[in-house]
């Protein structure tokens, strides 16, 4: 399987996951489909031309994680392959290389309710997985909120005057329309799921890390909600124990469980497929999201623990508070400020330089 990123040619041996980019000085090993060596700082940028584009190229960062619902990306459905390989072949044009996908691709709202035409959606998605594999995308970032994803009350005042995103339950008591599902009905969707793409994912070596319910309350606007705890997450690995069925350690979901976050992630230890960095301040009915820098979770001791569990996974900031002159431009979403972000991507680099945590970046000022 040949394709084009750039000037060069990425090309796939058939029935493995080995790649190799094939330019001008010749042909080079790329690696195995999804293994890295060492913590990978990416950032989740647009899939359309936009600032961050360049700033990621300006911060030292060349591998991004993208949301490709057609909705953001003005393109068909990701399932039709030429529609997924445009985005990567344009963010590839900006010197930038997708290692991840993020959220829902497309609507899944059938297969998380367990309504009819979920096969059909399905299908798309072994699909989209099969696109993902040629096009050397090694992970999927997703999710199984039901009726809405992650979710915030509003903005109040932060450090200095920034705008940080904040959930109070009392002020949310609105009941989601249509079908309230129950846990246990929430439980059989899911096992459905995994069920039907695990597999395919296990078989192409694309992994798939599952992100909490953000916050992780058993339920939200009536609707039930399953991935708050970790004996959750232990429970929906033992419907498929494999690599390629991992985890989304977003540290600030974790947290609002009210676990130990060093002793969490031991506990997963290599089932973890992609780390969140983010920090926030009270509990998981009432919490606001802070600055990397200000809360209580000991970043540096983190990334000790990440390094003596060997991950070789990406990690980005998230949900960052909007700083001064954000959030009048037309798109803006609130928690993805790109000041915010900057001053995130900083911080985490002087997090792993002190902690001596063995990233990509060793390896390639070793070439």
């Amino acid at each position: 399987m040949v394709f084009p990123v750039g000037e060069n040619l990425i090309m796939r041996r058939e029935g493995t996951a080995d790649f190799f980019e094939c330019g001008k000085t010749g042909v080079k090993r790329k690696g195995d489909l999804g293994k890295m060596k060492g913590m990978k700082l990416i950032e989740f940028v647009p899939p359309r031309p936009h600032r961050l584009w360049t700033l990621c190229r300006q911060m030292g960062i060349n591998d991004v994680v993208v949301k490709v619902a057609p909705e953001l990306t003005g393109r068909p459905e990701p399932w039709n392959r030429d529609a997924l390989a445009g985005v990567v072949g344009d963010l590839a044009k900006a010197g930038l290389r997708v290692v991840a996908l993020e959220g829902d691709p497309f609507d899944m709202s059938r297969v998380k309710l367990g309504a009819p035409g979920r096969d059909e959606t399905l299908e798309h998605y072994r699909s989209l997985l099969g696109h993902m594999a040629e096009l050397g995308i090694g992970l999927l970032c997703y999710n199984f909120m039901v009726g809405t994803g992650w979710h915030r009350t509003g903005e109040r005042e932060g450090r200095g005057g920034a705008r940080a995103t904040y959930f109070r339950l009392s002020e949310n008591q609105t009941a989601m329309p249509g079908t309230l599902l129950t846990a246990e009905q929430v439980w059989e969707n899911y096992a459905y799921f995994i069920k039907a793409v695990m597999p395919e994912a296990q078989r192409l070596g694309v992994r798939m890390g599952l992100h909490p319910d953000d916050p992780p309350l058993p339920s939200l606007g009536g609707m039930a909600r399953i991935f708050g705890s970790v004996a959750a997450y232990d429970r929906a690995y033992a419907l498929a124990p494999c690599r390629e069925n991992g985890v989304t350690f977003c540290q600030a979901n974790f947290k609002l469980m009210g676990v130990d976050l060093d002793a969490t992630a031991r506990h997963f230890g290599q089932r973890i497929a992609f780390v969140h960095v983010r920090d926030v301040r009270g509990t998981a009915d009432d919490f606001v999201e802070l600055f990397h820098d200000e809360g209580e979770t000991d970043q540096f001791a983190l990334f000790r623990t990440y390094g003596e569990l060997g991950l070789d996974v990406p990690f980005r900031c998230d949900h960052v508070p909007a700083m001064a002159g954000e959030g009048e431009e037309p798109g803006f979403v609130p928690g993805y400020g790109t000041l915010g972000r900057l001053f995130a991507n900083g911080y985490l680099a002087a997090v792993v330089a002190a902690t001596g945590t063995k990233t990509t970046a060793d390896e390639h000022r070793k070439r």
